[in-house]
């Protein structure tokens, strides 16, 4: 009996000496100024460096619009955000390290959301190309564009007509 607790603290210790690839996302409120977003970024990579992670590739934030409103309470009120920064870190830790940046970003009120999860050294990401966000004024007005058909041929006869289509049904 004795022995299989000593079987199980020597897994957690190997566990913990090895270094696994991580992945966070995370939103950053846009009531955030575009100049400030950097500072908390360095925020998050301070405490990576202060618990030995080390990086491997990053994604600068950038403000882009949300897939769907999210709501946050900020000073016993209820936000709704339909914008946010979105950026990502991946970084190379131990399993604490992980633990600890959860807790520390969880705390932080100028994050809106975040994720962190076990990936893989390589770059799997697909590369998303932004769209192109056209603002529209309540005044304005979208007119659709008519498609103009060109035609060169004549007119078909309704004796013409009738032997295209029964060429057609018995092929």
């Amino acid at each position: 009996m004795a022995d299989d607790m000593v079987l199980e603290r020597h897994e957690t210790d190997a566990e913990e000496a090895v270094l696994r690839i991580y992945e966070i996302g995370y939103h950053v409120t846009p009531q955030v100024k575009e100049t400030e977003v950097e500072k908390i970024v360095g925020e998050v990579r301070t405490v990576i460096e202060k618990e030995g992670g080390s990086f491997i590739a990053e994604g600068t934030p950038a403000l882009m619009r949300l897939a769907y409103p999210m709501s946050v309470v900020e000073k016993e009120k209820r936000l709704e955000h339909d914008r946010a920064y979105f950026g990502w870190i991946k970084f190379e830790a131990h399993v604490a390290v992980a633990q600890t940046l959860d807790t520390v970003l969880k705390n932080n009120p100028n994050l809106l959301r975040h994720m962190i999860f076990q990936t893989v050294r390589e770059d799997t990401r697909a590369k998303m190309k932004a769209p192109t966000l056209r603002e529209v004024k309540r005044t304005d007005v979208i007119k659709p564009q008519r498609r103009v058909e060109e035609s060169s041929a004549a007119p078909l006869s309704e004796a013409e007509l009738e032997k295209a289509i029964q060429d057609i049904t018995t092929e």
